[in-house]
């Protein structure tokens, strides 16, 4: 069980609503338990990998889920929203699973989308490698990346880059607890980059120690794991690789 007090186990990082504080580049940042990240200062709530309609696509190619990750997803958003008033919002890619995504959403959540970017000032979609172009009468505008202050915000991490913000890789941490592997979605930074945690429903993770995260993060990096509505934060000598199937 993850605890607040585990000496040595990870520390619950403590603030509003138990958000974890991060000091990165020079900007004071709050990862969300959501998978949510928070720039109190611009105003700003970022998020990666919303994956909309994945169910449905899954579903058109025989593969049944429950067609409910869209509706999901967009209340967690909506709750966030309305809990934070963000003047900004951005999605950092991959935010429709498909081309076709839009034209598979039902209709009340056609609303409840249009109805959450009319009520942000600005509202950013950042291309992703699902998305490459968004599709149109959602509201917002799109940008295949955004710079604000030292910050870049964009949906893969490129290698060297500094200040970078980005989601795609869907990062998830494991690790041993009292004789128990807790496994779960993680925010991952290295003072360089942030690889933020999907925010879908049905998006998954894919373990920090994977070779796809080869040459993006610097020895010593940290992850901030979400669980159990706590951020919990881990060095990556505790971490802990997937067991081979």
């Amino acid at each position: 069980m993850l605890s607040a007090s585990s000496q040595g186990h990870g520390s619950a990082c403590q603030g509003d609503d138990s958000r974890a504080t991060l000091i990165f580049r020079g900007a004071d940042l709050l990862a969300d338990p959501s998978g949510a990240l928070l720039w109190p200062a611009e105003g700003i709530l970022a998020v990666a990998d919303l994956h909309l309609e994945k169910g449905s696509a899954f579903a058109a190619r025989g593969r049944m889920l429950p067609p409910y990750d869209t509706r999901a997803t967009l209340d967690r958003l909506a709750e966030l929203i309305a809990q934070i008033r963000p003047a900004r919002v951005l999605c950092l890619g991959d935010s429709f699973h498909d081309r076709r995504a839009a034209e598979r959403m039902d209709a009340a959540d056609v609303e409840r989308l249009c109805g959450l970017t009319a009520a942000v000032a600005d509202w950013v979609w950042i291309t992703g490698n699902h998305d490459p172009e968004p599709p149109q009468g959602f509201g917002g505008r799109v940008a295949a990346e955004l710079s604000v202050g030292p910050l870049t915000f964009r949906h893969e991490a490129q290698p060297g880059a500094v200040g970078e913000l980005s989601g795609h890789l869907h990062p998830a941490a494991a690790v041993a607890l009292a004789g128990r592997r807790v496994r779960e979605r993680c925010f991952a930074h290295d003072g360089a980059k942030l690889i933020l945690p999907a925010f879908g429903s049905f998006t998954g993770g894919l373990n920090v120690l994977d070779a796809a995260f080869d040459g993006l993060l610097a020895p010593g990096f940290e992850v901030l794991m979400t669980a159990r509505g706590r951020v919990y934060r881990f060095p990556c000598a505790r971490l802990s690789p997937d067991r081979a199937r």
